[in-house]
C-alpha cells in the first residue's frame, strides 16, 4: 500500500472474515445532525472530484469506482494496476484532523474503527491480487497527490 502524507450504518460484512457483528446506528442527538448525515456523498465528493481533474489534466486517463476490485476503489488504473482511494479525514480516521465525535462515542468509535479495519483489509486483498493500493487524504494538495499518484503510474507502465 501506498500512501500519501441514518440508514447504511452496518460494519457487518459476511463476505469479510474478522467483521464485527451488525453494529445498528445510534439514535441521531438532533435532526441537523442527521440531516447533514444523509448529505454525505458515498461518491465523487467535491475532493475526489478536484482530484481526478488533476490526474486528467496531467494526461491520465482511469476508470472510476470498478467494482469488482476489493474496496470500489474511487479511482482505477486498470493497465497499471494502480487503485486510488480518496479518504475522508473524519471518516477514515486521519492522524492530522480525525476527530471522534462528543455524542454516542461508543458507538462512533466501533464504526470508526470498523472502516480502518475495513481499508487495511482491502488493500491487503488488492497486494493479493497484485494491485498497488494508493490512499490521499482529503486535506493533502491535490496538485502534488496527483503528481506522485502520475510518478506512480510513470513507473508500473
Amino acid at each position: 500500500m501506498a500512501g500519501l502524507s441514518g440508514g447504511g450504518w452496518s460494519t457487518y460484512d459476511p463476505q469479510m472474515p474478522g467483521s464485527r457483528d451488525k453494529v445498528d446506528a445510534p439514535t441521531p442527538s438532533s435532526a441537523a445532525v442527521s440531516a447533514q448525515m444523509r448529505r454525505m456523498p458515498r461518491r465523487d465528493s467535491t475532493g475526489e472530484v478536484r482530484l481526478r481533474s488533476e490526474l486528467h489534466r496531467l494526461g491520465l486517463r482511469f476508470r472510476k469506482h470498478l467494482r469488482r476490485l476489493p474496496g470500489t476503489p474511487d479511482v482505477v488504473f486498470t493497465r497499471a494496476r494502480i487503485a486510488v482511494f480518496f479518504d475522508g479525514c473524519f471518516w477514515h480516521c486521519c492522524p492530522d484532523h480525525g476527530v471522534l465525535p462528543k455524542s454516542n462515542r461508543v458507538w462512533w468509535k466501533a464504526k470508526l474503527d470498523g472502516n480502518i479495519a475495513r481499508d487495511r483489509r482491502n488493500d491487503e486483498a488488492l497486494v493479493e491480487l497484485g494491485w498497488l493500493s494508493v490512499r490521499v487524504w482529503e486535506h493533502e494538495d491535490l496538485h502534488d497527490a496527483a503528481l506522485v499518484i502520475r510518478n506512480l503510474w510513470l513507473g508500473r507502465s
